[in-house]
């Protein structure tokens, strides 16, 4: 994506939006709600709990919105052989995207064979299927970063992201263009955690971000049809429940 020309439509903005699905205590109902919510805005995705991706593949069916899930979330601390399990069971059940969270205590250590080996185990069992790498930026330093960013790239992930939206912290412009600038355009960079209304989501596309992971999709869509009918902003702010 040419960030430089982003043009915020909703069909634009739309476009980058993986909706989250993803905390522990929904029921059934709160996330028919939510799949809901994203079949009638229209984004590109939602990013469902490994265990709700069969059923949100059937309610979303007809509606193009596509169906991920996550990966040893959210501490990235299961085996590899198990991070390998669960995604073929995701592929299995029609996941058409991973997001998968490194090892964090692995590369805390500074073992990027180790990290790399993780993430290439995903990767070839995912096939053709795109795999994003969670690096949980919050908890390394920019150094790490950038090493974690390159053992993602080696390893074959199709995208870097930031956090799991469930350690503190979250994205930011400084890690987004510090992670693009290691990755080049070649790898994709998703921001995701505390992208909770429209001027946060144009930060991050702005500092090289081509996919956004938030909860608040209906916030900013709203927002962005606003915007686009007075050429104002609204009152609207941001989704301070959204993650």
């Amino acid at each position: 994506m040419d960030n430089a020309a982003f043009s915020v439509t909703a069909d634009a903005v739309r476009g980058l939006i993986d909706h989250a699905i993803l905390k522990p205590e929904l029921t059934r109902s709160d996330v028919d709600a939510q799949l809901d919510e994203a079949a009638a805005y229209r984004v590109f995705s939602v990013c469902v709990r490994p265990s709700d991706v069969a059923h949100a593949v059937e309610r979303l069916t007809g509606t193009g919105v596509g169906v991920g899930t996550v990966i040893g979330f959210p501490h990235g601390t299961t085996s590899t052989a198990a991070k390998v399990a669960e995604s073929l069971q995701a592929l299995a059940d029609g996941a058409f995207e991973l997001d998968m969270v490194q090892n964090i205590g692995a590369a805390k250590s500074g073992d990027w064979e180790r990290v790399e080996a993780d993430v290439r185990a995903v990767v070839d069992a995912a096939g053709s299927t795109v795999v994003k790498v969670i690096l949980e930026t919050s908890f390394l330093t920019d150094d790490e970063i950038v090493a974690a960013s390159r053992a993602a790239r080696s390893a074959g992930a199709a995208f870097v992201k930031t956090s799991t939206g469930f350690a503190g912290g979250g994205a930011t412009a400084e890690h987004i263009a510090l992670m693009r600038a290691t990755v080049g355009r070649d790898t994709g960079v998703k921001a995701s955690g505390g992208v909770r209304g429209l001027d946060t989501l144009l930060e991050m596309v702005e500092a090289g971000a081509d996919r956004i992971g938030t909860s608040a999709s209906a916030r900013i869509l709203d927002e962005v049809a606003h915007r686009t009918e007075t050429g104002t902003a609204s009152a609207l702010g941001d989704d301070t429940t959204s993650y």
